[in-house]
């Protein structure tokens, strides 16, 4: 007897697939795929340069369903947030959405995630990975449901200039009145749609949040509607070259979760990640926020910073040094691309003090294959404010017509 595959056994099967995936599969040129967060997800489509110029010229489309959703709601939703996360949720309004992060008592981050106001007391909080243990051990105490809704929810990210021109041409009609960080609902036919003005390429864009079943049918409507305003779909590598661009993080890129870590001294602090801002010391207590207070005391050992890195080489997992002779080493580099848009060797990287104050200089030992041969290089490195692109259209409300 032939088993259906929908029914085959999970050990043939150990990644699940998104509802994009027949639509994605028909696509794929390099066959490509990766797992994320227990999905197969496509690498590459075509080509990375394709790919990554659409997002800079016309309208992209990522799945995001394998992000991981997490419903929470109940009376004490808020006050448990607040607990959680160092920036205060107090101030998120109904229909808005935040960027925050959440450490443990030690004050290192365990992740970050957005976190979607839909109601008085209902949220939506969104993580790469899986966090369940950790939101249900904060919780002890508090009035709050809390439950994992990813497979219930299909998401796919419609980034680029082009972006609200083509929602709008696919009738997402008032779409372009969302400002940054907005949550919006509308009809695409017969089908609803939850729309963020959200997205992680440093770009105009949106993330449409949809029902499983209406995936497919969204995908369709979104590719016909986008055919003049070049629309195609991306994988993973274009948008990790856009998210560096946009100075965004990456877990287990720019740092791992403190509930991973096992060598010491391996954990990072919102503080040490440049994410100052997003620590809110005035709101009352939360995880951490004695460990922060005392590092903000006494300032941090180490940062990630911006680096503008001469040469066209990147690189990739470099070590940095104070001088060129890489006598004394102060730092490593965490991504680092050629940025095709801001035409410089730019990199992300975690740096000593006091060397990742802006307009300091380190140098960044660079390994070349060529034809075999490893070639060493030490090339200058500047630190430089983030983000290393930030185009005025990704704020413009509504968005001008492309």
């Amino acid at each position: 007897m032939t088993i259906p595959e929908s029914l085959a056994p999970h050990f043939k099967q150990p990644l699940l697939k998104t509802p994009f995936h027949d639509r994605a599969r028909e696509l794929s040129q390099m066959d490509s795929f990766i797992a994320w967060a227990g999905y197969t997800t496509v690498d590459v489509f075509t080509a990375v340069e394709q790919e990554y110029f659409a997002i800079r010229n016309a309208t992209t489309l990522f799945d995001l369903t394998p992000m991981v959703k997490y419903r929470i709601a109940g009376p004490d939703a808020v006050p448990f947030l607040n607990r959680l996360v160092t920036r205060d949720i107090v101030k998120l309004k109904p229909g808005r959405v935040a960027y925050c992060v959440w450490c443990n008592d030690a004050g290192h981050i365990i992740d970050d995630g957005t976190v979607f106001r839909l109601g008085a007391a209902e949220y939506r909080l969104c993580t790469a990975a899986r966090q369940i243990d950790w939101l249900l051990d904060s919780a002890v105490g508090f009035a709050v449901d809390i439950s994992e809704v990813t497979e219930q929810i299909a998401a796919l990210a419609v980034q680029g200039p082009t972006s609200c021109a083509v929602l709008k041409a696919a009738g997402l009609h008032g779409v372009e009145k969302l400002k940054p960080f907005e949550i919006g609902y509308f009809s695409l036919g017969a089908l609803a749609l939850t729309v963020s003005r959200t997205g992680f390429t440093g770009d105009l864009g949106y993330e449409l949040w949809m029902t499983p079943e209406s995936a497919e049918e969204v995908w369709d409507a979104l590719m016909a509607a986008g055919r003049s305003r070049g629309i195609r779909a991306i994988g993973s590598q274009a948008l990790n070259i856009a998210r560096i661009e946009a100075g965004f993080l990456s877990p287990n890129v720019d740092f791992v979760s403190a509930e991973h870590t096992i060598r010491t001294g391996r954990d990072r602090s919102p503080l040490e990640l440049g994410l100052a801002w997003l620590v809110d010391f005035e709101k009352g207590h939360f995880t951490g926020r004695r460990a922060l207070l005392a590092e903000r005391q006494r300032g941090p050992r180490r940062q990630l910073v911006g680096l503008d890195i001469e040469g066209n080489k990147p690189a990739h997992h470099a070590l940095l040094y104070a001088a060129s002779n890489g006598a004394r080493e102060v730092g490593n580099v965490t991504s680092a691309i050629w940025s095709p848009t801001c035409k410089r060797n730019i990199a992300l990287a975690m740096v000593d003090a006091p060397h990742f104050k802006a307009g300091s200089t380190v140098w960044a030992e660079i390994y070349l294959n060529r034809e075999l041969v490893w070639e060493r290089r030490m090339s200058r490195a500047q630190v430089v404010e983030r983000p290393f692109f930030s185009p005025d259209r990704r704020r413009a409300t509504p968005p001008a017509e492309f």
